[in-house]
């Protein structure tokens, strides 16, 4: 494996920890009815049953070290969601709220969200730098060539 291709997956590795860390930002609040509860939203009365949407589901990158044969190299990112997905919150004032009050929000940790965010910054900062000295090198060389 090149060194440009081993440079160019950390960078798309690091691309994809930032897409997934602002997804888990941005749905932070975004609640659902308990999955266990068993209430169906139905209100007294309604002919069809209004549903409700899940909570959000967060997701974490997996990266592994990329192996294919005899010249091992680069990095694979796959996505996955968070186990548990979920976490009981109270909101009695929501419609999808469980007899207790209690809601399902993602199972999110604001900190480490932001501690992969910034991973994901030097990641890709580390991986720019390989394709620029890549690039340089390379224009160094046909310099000398000609």
């Amino acid at each position: 494996m090149s060194i440009l291709s081993i440079a160019t997956s950390g960078l798309s590795a690091a691309s994809l920890r930032v897409n997934v860390a602002a997804s888990n930002i941005a749905n932070i609040g975004t609640t659902g009815p308990l999955p266990a509860s068993g209430r169906s939203g139905t209100s007294a009365g309604a002919g069809i049953a209004p549903t409700f949407p899940a909570a959000y589901v967060p997701l974490r990158v997996d990266q592994v070290s990329q192996s294919s044969g005899s010249t091992p190299g680069g990095t694979v990112a796959t996505v996955s969601t968070v186990s548990p997905s979920y976490i009981a919150q109270s909101d009695s004032s929501a419609s999808f709220a469980n007899q207790d009050g209690l809601v399902a929000a993602p199972n999110v940790d604001l900190a480490s969200e932001f501690a992969e965010l910034v991973t994901a910054k030097y990641s890709f900062i580390a991986n720019a730098k390989v394709v620029q000295a890549y690039s340089e090198t390379e224009d160094t060389l046909l310099d000398i060539k000609t």
